[in-house]
């Protein structure tokens, strides 16, 4: 085993290498790699990968040892050769692991810091809730590999303490306790505090401090002395000693305290080689330490291994204090090659299939091979259920009432459904969905308010429920929804997560959900109440930014839509994308403002109301027509009812006014792009709902930033003016907001009069 590991730090060492030292580099920028990172995970993923790992096991790596990762699946069969020279090149590997862009297997993408660290958290999720409302998807644990310094992301303790977490046995972390960032050596880096927080998670832990040499020496006449020195030892003093040739250490490391004496007795009589290797002897680079760690693991409850290493462990680079992102020279890695036995000229050889390594290597890619994945189609959404809203509703509303509609009339399609809230079920609409699909739990639970008549939100826990709500972290909650929509994928099993948060914390969410949706994950995200509409709650609680995500998120299509027969025909659209190769996410912006559900006018006759529906689910449709419009009025969800009260006050004045009502921003924007040739998505919305025959100078409103929308003015290049919110909230009524903000009835008729006089 000892020789695998030295071939995978050779590994990942060489390919950084050539892509820094050998390729050809013209432009000159810096390609980077981090080789010292990866040489202190070699010998934690050498005794995974060949030792302890299962078919049905899944591994998240830390993102700088991905060149361990494509090492390992080089030397078992999973990575050709060629690609050896890539890495960071386009097209090749990639800088951190990548479900979707590397060519060899990876579990989880990573590269973010704490993203990659709680997936397998949310894997373990995913994985349960298929096993128990849809079918078994066969044993298995969710292994993290996760640098010390990246503890210090808050989102990873967000989820490590979710109370949900402690039922999930299967969960194994690694922690990578080298003590380094990217700067320095981390003077107040505590592994005793890292284990109190685990511990009091509920997580077991288990420490791998030292390797069998240092725990030999430990056990002679000193080496208790040995053992308080060296625990006691701050960190730069102890890196300092990896730094130092054999003399300076026996000076150095008997240090001034009560067993000096003693210290420098027991050390005296090792030779200058075993003395060196003792001082590095850690746990986290000794593999019989590490299996005796692998065989304590509890599988009833989460376990954290803090495995104590030397970053760059093995290179000329050791223990450097500034060596997280340091490259050996040609002359270091010449002398690499020749303390492991490798020709610097031909790096790539792989084990002879009929040698010891050869076979180990020829077992460990045999016994980790998973059967190919067989994609169950998604079943079909319906794209509407025939009902047209009357009275005054809500979006917000509408979208409670769109699950149940489902649920009636597509019941296979409403299984695959699994909505998710941060404690806002109640508060979001979705009592009445939660009421008649329950809540999942891997057990269940006894809901002591059903027999209480005032209860009118029923907690009903099982595990065939079909909602989850994790405590107030946005970040966990979009996790989760990645992982969610990511099972069809892995285990072949669509479902559909719907995430539902307030819009204000969109954007807290928005890098964790936005690297979810990079590695695969296919979510519906949904927030609500927005915008200076929830005008009670004042500015903080007032999304301006958030109309533009759909503009900008790759792998997204966003709406907003004005009515609840909107919400209807966007939501089962953005339903249908999900769950296949070739789908999206989706983000629905919401509001809490009541609506006459008559102003949308739907077509009573059928065809028209599918040229309605499909014109909804494209980005815009027009609202209030002119034959020859003077100016075109264009509003987007809960502003619409300005607009067209600002219709009717111009049409007063002999004015005629278009009014288009938007409901997708990123769609409207894409159709400009095919029709200028860049993309390839359909145009024909523009078409029909912006043709050049009935072009005018255009304002342009809605509820937040005013750029959102201020593109549209290119389409048949007319005048415009764009209205919206540029600057923090106030608390007040809405007349009084809106009429602050410049979003209200006047604002939009004096803009219209401005470009009409």
């Amino acid at each position: 085993m000892s020789t695998i590991e030295k071939r995978i730090l050779w590994l990942s060492t060489a390919m950084i290498h050539h892509a820094n030292r050998v390729r050809p580099n013209p432009t000159g920028l810096k390609v980077g790699g981090h080789q010292a990172s990866c040489a202190s995970m070699v010998s934690i993923m050498t005794s995974l990968w060949f030792g302890q790992l299962q078919s049905g096991d899944r591994v998240s790596v830390k993102p700088h040892a991905s060149p361990v990762l494509h090492g390992i699946n080089y030397l078992i069969g999973e990575l050709d050769e060629k690609y050896l020279t890539t890495l960071r090149e386009f097209g090749g590997l990639q800088s951190y692991p990548s479900r979707s862009k590397d060519p060899d297997p990876v579990d989880y993408s990573t590269g973010s810091v704490g993203i990659g660290a709680t997936a397998p958290i949310w894997g373990a999720f995913a994985r349960r809730y298929v096993d128990t409302t849809i079918c078994g998807t066969g044993a298995g644990r969710q292994y993290s590999l996760v640098g010390d310094a990246e503890l210090d992301e808050g989102a990873v303790w967000e989820a490590v303490l979710d109370t949900s977490v402690a039922d999930l046995g299967e969960i194994v972390w690694i922690v990578d306790l080298n003590r380094q960032s990217l700067d320095r050596v981390v003077p107040n880096i505590a592994a005793g505090r890292i284990e109190a927080m685990f511990s009091a998670a509920g997580w077991q832990v288990i420490t791998v401090q030292f390797g069998e040499l240092l725990e030999s020496l430990f056990a002679r006449p000193g080496g208790d002395a040995l053992r308080t020195r060296i625990v006691d030892m701050p960190n730069p003093e102890y890196q300092r000693l990896l730094r130092c040739e054999a003399d300076e250490v026996r000076s150095r490391l008997p240090g001034q305290g009560e067993g000096a004496m003693a210290i420098a007795e027991l050390i005296a009589a090792l030779d200058d080689q075993t003395l060196l290797a003792a001082i590095r002897n850690l746990g986290g680079h000794d593999l019989p330490a590490l299996r005796a760690a692998y065989a304590k693991i509890d599988d009833t409850r989460p376990t954290a291994i803090i495995a104590y290493t030397i970053k760059g462990n093995g290179l000329p680079t050791q223990g450097h204090p500034q060596n997280h992102s340091s490259l050996l020279t040609d002359e270091e890695y010449v002398q690499l090659a020749a303390e492991l036995g490798m020709d610097p000229a031909a790096p790539w050889g792989r084990f002879d299939a009929r040698s010891p390594e050869g076979r180990v290597c020829t077992a460990t890619a045999q016994r980790l091979k998973r059967p190919p994945v067989e994609l169950t189609a998604p079943p079909a959404v319906p794209t509407d259920t025939g009902r047209t809203p009357t009275g005054t509703s809500t979006t917000q509303a509408a979208l409670g009432r769109a699950l149940l509609d489902l649920s009636r009339q597509a019941p296979d399609a409403a299984k695959r459904i699994v909505t998710v809230s941060p404690d806002v079920s109640s508060t979001t609409n979705l009592a009445g969905w939660l009421n008649k699909v329950g809540v999942w739990s891997p057990t269940e639970r006894q809901n002591w308010f059903a027999d209480d008549p005032e209860t009118i939100l029923h907690w009903r826990e099982r595990p065939t429920g079909q909602h989850m709500e994790l405590g107030i972290a946005e970040t966990n909650l979009v996790g989760l929804m990645g992982e969610l929509g990511a099972t069809w994928s892995r285990w072949g099993e669509p479902i559909f997560p719907i995430g539902v948060m307030y819009d204000p914390f969109v954007e807290r969410a928005l890098e964790p959900w936005s690297y979810g949706i990079y590695a695969g994950g296919q979510s519906i995200l949904v927030g609500t109440p927005s915008g200076v509409s929830l005008a009670a709650e004042g500015g903080a609680h007032q999304s301006i930014k958030t109309p533009s995500i759909g503009l900008e998120q790759p792998g997204c299509v966003s709406y907003e839509p004005a009515f609840a027969i909107d919400v209807n025909w966007t939501l089962f659209d953005s339903i249908s994308r999900l769950g296949r190769p070739d789908g999206s996410s989706s983000y629905l912006r919401l509001s809490t403002r009541p609506v006459d559900q008559t102003l949308a006018q739907v077509p009573e006759d059928s065809a028209a109301r599918e040229r309605r529906r499909r014109q909804v689910v494209a980005g815009a449709y027009t609202l209030r027509r002119a034959d020859t419009p003077d100016v075109t009025v264009v509003g987007m969800g809960a502003i619409v009812p300005e607009t067209i009260a600002a219709a009717e006050r111009l049409a007063a004045q002999g004015i005629a006014v278009e009014v288009v009502c938007v409901t997708s921003p990123g769609l409207l924007f894409e159709a400009i792009q095919a029709r200028r040739g860049v993309g390839g998505g359909p145009s024909w919305v523009l078409d029909q709902v912006f043709p050049a025959d009935r072009a005018a100078p255009m304002v342009t409103v809605l509820d937040g930033h005013p750029h959102t929308l201020a593109f549209l003015t290119g389409v048949n290049r007319v005048a415009g003016t764009a209205l919206g919110v540029s600057s923090f909230g106030q608390v007040g009524s809405l007349d009084d907001v809106y009429r602050y903000h410049g979003i209200d009835a006047d604002s939009i008729v004096r803009a219209a009069l401005d470009l009409v006089d």
